[in-house]
């Protein structure tokens, strides 16, 4: 009976067994099926867009230079290869006699890439595509070529928008840059090194890449070239979300760092460009730094938020609002500061002669202010001059515990630097001396109490816990800072 029944139950795992060997042998299959399915398929995508992607080229008559035996367009050759990383080639010298342009004979500048805003002929592209061009060619993909009016260039964003007279044109649909999330597969179309609709593809490295002023960039490791320039970034709906416009290279070629303009940010521009054919942006007058760990923390802010005004305009707009150096403005019109880049990104979005609120913290405590918003200048210098070191009252022992000796500072010292008080650093030792600190610092603020004196000095001083951190503010030349001094263990 032990054989009988064995019998089957073994015949059973044999079959049990050939099973498992087919369903082995057949679930890689499955898989990799399944895999392919899921990988995305960008052809609808290039059919849907590809014809709305335009080819750039510029042109520019021939100058004195070029007579004189440089190259044609040297110099905008150069700062292409300085803008994007590329090793600077060996330049001739002088051109043979008889391949010298003629004076105002046209000669090529250089390429980038496009996409049609408007189906009667708005092109957004990049400012240094365009910029500094006699003549704009647009080429698009069913090879009719134009020549492209400029409508207006913003060289801070990198945005341009240029016309074509055509109508019916196949126009980008614009995408939410808001929904567009880290790791999502997004697509180029543009002219790499002239190549014209090349297509390649990627995923969003990060976003809010912050590498200038006003721009918060989207990172993708999409390969872009020299000639990508201008082109659109494309999301898996078919919508425009960023413009090409930088790449990170070492040796010249693609290392799989790239950035673009958000979309939403390119068309407030573009807006602007097309009304005014300029951008206004707002400025509230003020210098500012990043707040760090350790001053964040012992001014009792909490964490690093927000942005230290380090210098504020004389009878600009911040200084008329009560704006002081040393306060951290932590919101703009009710926009929290993350970082201190936020903040001219926010103020630059402002339109100028609004009046906003400002949030800031100060001496521990946070205080509302109202400023009306100014227009961006051109180079604007801060002014506020250096303290004058000629008048050397005696110095103070106060702060020895913290390494600080200071004095008063003179009625002539306050006029000079515009200041209703303060004391001048006599000397700074060990832990000042580590905190940063040196002779000539003009001190305002100590463990978030003002001190206009050295009295003031020393009553804070005093009632201070000389075992613990003491934030320290203060001004330095132009710019008023915090430090941290930790007292000798």
């Amino acid at each position: 009976m032990e054989l009988l029944t064995m019998k089957p139950l073994r015949t059973l795992l044999m079959a049990a067994a050939v099973g498992v060997t087919a369903l082995t042998a057949i679930l890689p299959v499955q898989s990799a099926v399944a895999q392919t399915r899921a990988l995305p398929d960008f052809t609808d995508l290039v059919d849907q867009v590809g014809p709305s992607v335009v080819n750039i080229r510029t042109m520019e008559k021939a100058s004195a230079r070029s007579q004189q035996g440089g190259t044609p367009g040297e110099e905008d050759m150069l700062d292409f290869f300085k803008r994007f990383g590329l090793p600077i080639p060996n330049i001739p010298k002088q051109a043979p006699r008889q391949n010298r342009p003629q004076p105002d004979e046209e000669q090529p500048r250089g390429v980038g890439s496009g996409f049609i805003l408007s189906t009667d002929g708005l092109i957004m592209t990049n400012a240094h595509v365009v910029d500094g061009a006699d003549e704009v060619l647009v080429t698009l993909t069913d090879k009719r070529e134009f020549k492209a009016r400029i409508i207006g260039t913003d060289k801070r964003t990198d945005v341009a928008v240029v016309k074509i007279e055509a109508s019916g044109l196949p126009a980008v649909k614009v995408g939410d840059v808001s929904r567009l999330r880290v790791g999502e597969w997004v697509m180029a179309i543009g002219s790499p090194f002239g190549l014209e609709n090349s297509v390649t593809a990627g995923i969003v490295s990060a976003k809010q890449r912050d590498t200038g002023d006003y721009l918060p960039f989207i990172q993708t490791d999409v390969a872009i070239n020299p000639g990508n320039s201008g082109g659109p970034l494309i999301n898996m709906r078919g919508e425009v979300v960023g413009i090409n416009s930088q790449i990170y290279s070492r040796s010249g070629g693609f290392m799989g760092i790239s950035f673009a303009i958000p979309m939403d940010e390119a068309v407030r521009v573009s807006d602007q460009l097309r009304s005014a054919g300029r951008v206004s942006r707002g400025r509230i007058g003020v210098q500012i730094d990043q707040v760090s760990k350790d001053v964040a923390e012992s001014i009792g802010l909490g964490k690093p938020i927000g942005a230290m005004v380090r210098a504020v305009e004389a009878g600009g707009p911040a200084e008329k609002a009560g704006v002081e150096a040393g306060d951290i403005i932590t919101k703009f019109d009710g926009k929290t500061i993350d970082k201190s880049s936020d903040l001219p990104r926010i103020v630059g979005g402002t339109k100028p002669g609004s009046r906003s609120t400002i949030t800031v913290f100060r001496r521990g405590s946070t205080k509302d202010l109202t400023v009306t918003v100014a227009e961006v200048e051109a180079d604007k210098q801060v002014a506020i001059k250096s303290p004058n070191r000629a008048d050397k009252p005696k110095g103070s022992a106060a702060g020895q515990a913290f390494g600080l000796a200071v004095s008063e500072l003179t009625d002539a010292q306050k006029k000079e630097l515009s200041m209703k008080g303060g004391v001048k650093v006599e000397a700074a030792v060990d832990a000042a001396a580590r905190a940063g600190l040196r002779e000539g610092d003009i001190i305002v603020q100590i463990g978030n109490v003002e001190v206009l004196s050295v009295a003031e000095f020393e009553a804070a001083i005093a009632k201070y816990d000389k075992n613990k951190p003491l934030n320290v503010l203060f001004r330095r030349g132009e710019w008023t800072q915090y430090a941290v001094i930790r007292p000798n263990r």
